[in-house]
């Protein structure tokens, strides 16, 4: 004897349950489809955007070692560890200012 009532034979508040279900799970697999889409999209817009003049090598001043660099439009800004900002063009490479934080 089969107990399991067919999909007709369901109360209408279940019916209603079933289709929300239904629902949801395809809005959750359009929503996945779509995160995926637009990240695939817009990735190799992020390589395009990668500096592409930098000089062949950075020289640091004897004894100090590099904690942070940033990049400017002509420069580039390496913090280091003995608390200097030191300043290098971007074409050649080569130290233009040296700039000494003041501790707090």
């Amino acid at each position: 004897m089969n107990d399991t009532p067919d999909a007709e034979g369901l109360p209408p508040s279940l019916r209603f349950l079933k289709g929300l279900v239904i629902v949801l799970t395809v809005t959750m697999i359009a929503g996945v489809i779509t995160v995926v889409g637009v990240i695939v999209t817009r990735m190799p817009d992020a390589s395009r955007a990668a500096p592409l003049l930098l000089p062949e090598a950075i020289i640091l001043p004897a004894g100090t070692r590099a904690q942070a660099v940033t990049l400017g439009d002509d420069w580039i800004g390496v913090v280091t560890e003995d608390d200097r900002f030191l300043v290098f063009d971007r074409r050649t490479g080569t130290l233009r200012q040296d700039i000494a934080i003041a501790a707090p």
